[in-house]
């Protein structure tokens, strides 16, 4: 197995002080989701053409300016000391972001740009703090050299200071300053106790909100146990799926999209492959943006979490049996619940049972579709990321994501299609797998419930 070599740990401080006074910062009610009390790890893997310096060297410089603007990354979470106990942010002066050097003395192209997402090595790239760590240290990253001058960068970021989105903003920073720039483009936005904070009077008029959540002190979604599980990727080619969307048309006379589709899809094969019991309740999990949709919009500089989960739930014997459209059409459908009201209802539901245990309860996945979230902008002056990979395994209140991935624009063979990185019980892989290659033989059929 590949190794790994670390060679240094550095704090890397604000280029100037960015406050005058140590300070607390509140979060909003979707940061303190207890879903997102999850470190999310991914990694971007970068070409380098050697003519705009070291990159560890440009990182670091670029970092310590960046945190001038996003401090917050280097502060602490703790608790606040009241009866609810949610998260806060506590910033201080000499706080910094943890920065790992190492190196690995093989080439970029020999493990194909990093586009295998199964590989264990990957792991190896990303920082793992744990749970204290994570605490104490919101963002940790690490940059890797290979051998043909190619280097990658792991972030390990908690997920309640920021989602994905947010994250690509101060990362789009960081970049904009290492190409050069005397200033970032946007102005961070904080506020978020105040912009996505609960009404007041809370209440909760969305009534999908108390379908699908519902209060278990006991539960903790991602410390239940489903023995080994594993992570496995698979190639879907475009015409496959555009053949499966037409037959699917055909029976229903309704358009899907990708997503819809293919997750309906996806989400039937690892509950059947799972084993669920018939009568057993499983759902399907995704976020949608809220920015635009609320009245008045977030701010564009905006960066902390602003997705709000939405839910599709079945029994698993319905899902397994009838035909897929119909699962496809009830994920379609899902989307239209998410309006301004369903978001403020969530936090006010966050408000009024953050003491209680919120759960969507166990039979969840999680799917997110990467495809087109824009990270090939993150350019520190070698051009953008040739790969960016998700290592994270808890997503949604789900041990087991999915992850729609473009191929690595650097790998060797065709960049016809996508992947689908699928996290799931050892023992469902086989059965799983099949279903897999099915959609590649079959995808023309595959709407009616024989298969």
């Amino acid at each position: 197995m590949q190794k790994v070599k670390i060679s240094e740990h550095t704090l890397i401080l604000p280029s100037r002080p960015p406050f005058t006074h140590d300070h607390v910062l509140p979060l909003s009610h979707l940061d303190t989701d207890r879903n997102l009390h999850v470190t999310f790890r991914y990694l971007r893997a970068y070409v380098n053409a050697a003519s705009a310096g070291e990159p560890f060297s440009v990182i670091s410089s670029s970092l310590s300016e960046a945190l001038v603007h996003y401090y917050p990354l280097a502060g602490t979470f703790r608790r606040r000391q009241d009866a609810g106990q949610r998260l806060e942010l506590s910033c201080a002066a000499g706080q910094g972001v943890p920065l790992i050097r190492a190196n690995v003395d093989f080439t970029l192209d020999s493990v194909n740009y990093l586009d295998d997402p199964e590989s264990d090595f990957l792991e190896q790239l990303v920082p793992d703090p744990d749970l204290e760590e994570g605490m104490t240290h919101p963002c940790i990253l690490q940059v890797t050299m290979f051998k043909c001058g190619g280097f990658t960068l792991g972030a390990a970021i908690q997920h309640s200071l920021c989602d994905g989105l947010g994250a690509s903003l101060f990362f789009n920073a960081m970049a904009d300053l290492a190409r050069g720039a005397t200033r970032i483009n946007l102005k961070p936005v904080w506020e978020r106790d105040r912009l996505l904070g609960p009404r007041d009077p809370p209440r909760v008029e969305a009534p999908v909100i108390r379908e699908f959540l519902h209060l278990d002190k006991e539960f903790l979604p991602y410390k239940q146990e489903t023995g080994p599980i594993v992570r496995a990727c698979f190639e879907v080619k475009d015409e496959w799926v555009e053949r499966f969307k037409r037959s699917l048309l055909e029976q229903c006379g309704l358009n899907f999209t990708t997503f819809e589709a293919l997750g309906a899809y996806i989400w039937r094969s690892k509950v059947k492959a799972s084993g669920f019991k018939a009568e057993e309740k499983v759902k399907f999990a995704y976020s949608i943006n809220i920015r635009r949709l609320l009245k008045p919009s977030v701010p564009t500089g905006y960066w902390g979490n602003g997705c709000v989960p939405m839910y599709v739930q079945l029994s698993a014997k319905d899902l397994t049996e009838k035909p897929i459209w119909e699962t496809a059409e009830q994920i379609k459908k899902s989307k239209t619940n998410v309006t301004d009201e369903y978001v403020r209802s969530f936090i006010d539901f966050q408000e009024l049972h953050y003491g209680d245990g919120i759960t969507a309860g166990k039979g969840v996945t999680g799917f997110t579709d990467w495809r087109h979230l824009g990270h090939s902008t993150v350019d520190f002056g070698w051009g953008g990321p040739v790969t960016v990979l998700p290592l994270a395994r808890n997503l949604l209140g789900s041990v087991e994501p999915c992850f729609f991935l473009p191929h690595s624009t650097a790998s060797h063979g065709s960049k016809e299609g996508f992947k689908v990185l699928v996290t799931l019980p050892q023992a469902a892989l086989p059965a799983f797998r099949e279903d897999m290659e099915v959609l590649e033989t079959s995808s023309q059929e595959l709407g009616h419930s024989k298969y």
